[in-house]
């Protein structure tokens, strides 16, 4: 039988880190459970950034989320990045290293973007033996997690949260579920997310992402720039059904507002921990006021690795 969250412990309730909220985070000192941080906007750093993370790291507990591992790429494994992430995780007493299922580039080209996989067989060979090489390397379960998507392949045989289930089989690896993404994903791709979540091994889910979206009128991009609309509570009161608790992370990259905002959305969550939910009316998609480009995910790493 496997261990819930493969022995790891529920954080509790935390945010990610990012550097606009570090003199408040320092001088305030504000009761959050813990922090994520993104790994590529430390693991070369030596300079401020990495010496209030070493300061917040001796109060707080840190995770590491990482966006550059590429476990679906045809390349090989970069084990320079690999061994910094190592060093980084020991040097934070980082709690797990995660990363997704994804691909970034091909032929040394880093697209900077989350990139999906087909779901079939031999894609699932491919990204579990890519799997046990890092995590014998990093001597540590990885935690992957699913990705938001807006295309489908004519390749995939199965479901992701069939893959998903088969590669956790198969590796030991942990998940990271990011409710946000199987709520945006379903949009897109026409299926029932709670159908998804119905399938998905809660034993090895380890931490859970939630975020907001921006709809588009015809999908919904992952951007990660605004609060947590009803629908994905509601499955967030899933998870936490499924999973008897779990680390659970606000994400907010980019429009950030104070602290004191994105602390408070996360603390959200007690609501939906609980049988008697909010009666206040459901919020409509779409709550971002959208730009002429709009924000992305991974906009918000290049300006901290600086």
């Amino acid at each position: 039988m496997v261990e819930p969250r493969l022995g790891h412990p529920n954080l509790g309730l935390g945010v990610g880190l990012r550097t606009v909220h570090f003199p408040y985070i320092l001088e305030k000192h504000p009761p959050v459970d813990w922090f994520e941080i993104i790994s590529e906007n430390f693991i070369d750093s030596q300079g401020r950034p990495r010496h209030t993370l070493d300061q917040i790291a001796e109060r707080y507990p840190i995770v590491m989320h990482g966006v550059s591992l590429s476990i679906g790429s045809t390349d090989p494994l970069d084990f320079q990045y690999l061994e910094k992430l190592k060093k980084l995780a020991s040097e934070t007493d980082a709690r797990w290293i995660s990363d997704h299922l994804c691909w970034t580039g091909v032929a040394g080209r880093n697209t900077h973007d989350l990139l999906p996989v087909p779901l079939n067989e031999d894609t699932l060979r491919h990204v579990c033996s890519r799997i046990e090489t890092v995590q014998d390397y990093l001597q540590r379960p990885l935690i992957l997690e699913n990705p938001s998507s807006y295309v489908t392949f004519a390749e995939s045989t199965m479901s992701e949260w069939e893959f998903l289930t088969s590669m956790t089989e198969a590796t030991e690896c942990g998940l990271l579920l990011d409710v946000n993404n199987v709520y945006v994903s379903s949009v897109n791709h026409d299926f029932d997310p709670y159908e998804y979540l119905g399938h998905i091994p809660y034993d090895r889910v380890v931490q859970c992402h939630l975020a907001g979206h921006t709809h588009c009128g015809t999908h919904l991009i992952d951007t990660h720039d605004g609060k947590v609309i009803d629908p994905v509570w509601q499955l967030y009161r899933e998870v936490h059904r499924g999973t008897g608790g779990i680390s659970t992370l606000l994400e907010w990259d980019a429009q950030i507002p104070p602290f004191e905002v994105v602390h408070a959305e996360v603390l959200k969550a007690k609501l939906y921990m609980e049988e008697n939910l909010p009666t206040d009316g459901p919020q409509t998609q779409g709550e971002s006021t959208g730009e002429a480009v709009l924000p992305h995910p991974l906009h918000f790493v290049a300006p901290e690795v600086q």
